[in-house]
């Protein structure tokens, strides 16, 4: 027995290391899942509470806490155009705990600011494109003009006396409304607010005459009559408007101009994860809560996933960036 003893526990020394591996060998669900399941995901929304973009991300927040088994905190980092707030998920660690709900501002900022602390291509990994903000062209009640035709007349007849608000200079309302003056030739000038309420109540006193603003924060005041419907940005015209055309069925037929909202995570998150992720915001969109939301802010699913988001940032980049040169904005 002395002589077999030697060798036999030679060979349990030996299988040792092996038998540790295997038990801390991570298993193929295991590896699918962010890590450390018991912390919460931080979904940063790079804007105030309270926008469009800040109602969608507490309106999935909850379905993806369910699908994940991660409670989801949502918090706002405002200002400076989202950059703040993004750089904080561009620097976070590559486990999937921190998010980012972001604005097609992410794609407008390179062409605004002189420089930004990420490269809005690279330094992300798009998980998924939501929904487009469909924007409405409004015009103060009292301004004698009822359609897009309407108002190029007026602009016509009426030279540099007409002028369009927007919520500062490189904001999608601005760049909304340039590509309507590159695409119509009509005589309006820019008036640049800090922000949509300032905007909104300068155009119901008649301090400026025109503006884009989201179909949500148009509804209330085109259904009072105090503000009048012209046109919508989008291609397709909206459930919360139907009545009101597309420019482009208005007599511009190349306009087209989406405002939208996106998931992102940190450069270089596992593939397990932006699938896992993926998957639950289709699941997550198509809640009570989400679809209550989407109809509030007047809002159109686009649904594309990690196939279509990454081809999609680099056409609305090169889009957005033609655009801003349009409109001359600039922040050195």
């Amino acid at each position: 027995m002395k002589r077999n003893s030697q060798p036999s526990k030679r060979r349990l020394l030996a299988l040792l290391p092996l038998l540790a591996a295997a038990l801390w060998l991570p298993t193929g669900p295991a590896s699918a899942q962010p890590a450390a399941s018991d912390k919460p995901i931080r979904m940063v929304v790079p804007l105030a509470a309270g926008s469009t973009v800040d109602a969608v991300a507490r309106a999935l927040a909850p379905g993806l806490g369910r699908l994940t088994g991660h409670p989801v905190v949502v918090e706002n980092i405002a200002g400076a155009g989202g950059i703040p707030g993004t750089a904080q998920v561009v620097r976070a660690h590559k486990d999937g705990l921190t998010l980012g709900m972001i604005s097609s501002n992410h794609v407008i900022n390179p062409g605004i600011y002189q420089t930004i602390p990420y490269d809005s291509l690279r330094d992300i990994t798009p998980i998924a494109v939501l929904a487009t903000v469909p924007l409405v062209l409004v015009a103060n009640a009292k301004l004698p003009v009822t359609d897009l035709a309407q108002l190029q007349a007026h602009a016509k007849a009426h030279p540099g006396t007409l002028n369009y608000g927007s919520a500062g200079n490189g904001s999608t309302l601005h760049l909304a409304s340039e590509l309507l003056i590159a695409e119509t030739g009509i005589d309006i000038k820019h008036v640049p607010y800090r922000g949509t309420g300032p905007l909104i109540t300068d155009l119901l006193g008649g301090q400026v005459q025109l503006a884009f603003v989201s179909v949500s924060q148009a509804l209330p005041q085109i259904k009072a009559g105090t503000l009048r419907a012209l046109g919508l940005s989008t291609t397709q015209r909206s459930a919360a408007l139907p009545d009101v055309p597309t420019l482009a069925e208005a007599g511009v037929p190349g306009y087209r101009f989406d405002a939208w909202i996106a998931l992102v995570g940190p450069a270089g998150l596992p593939k397990p994860i932006v699938d896992q992720y993926a998957a639950a915001m289709k699941t997550a969109l198509a809640s009570p809560e989400a679809q209550t939301a989407i109809a509030g802010q007047g809002l159109m699913v686009l649904d594309k996933g990690p196939a279509q988001a990454p081809a999609f940032f680099q056409e609305e980049l090169a889009k957005h960036q033609k655009l801003v040169k349009l409109s001359g904005a600039r922040i050195d």
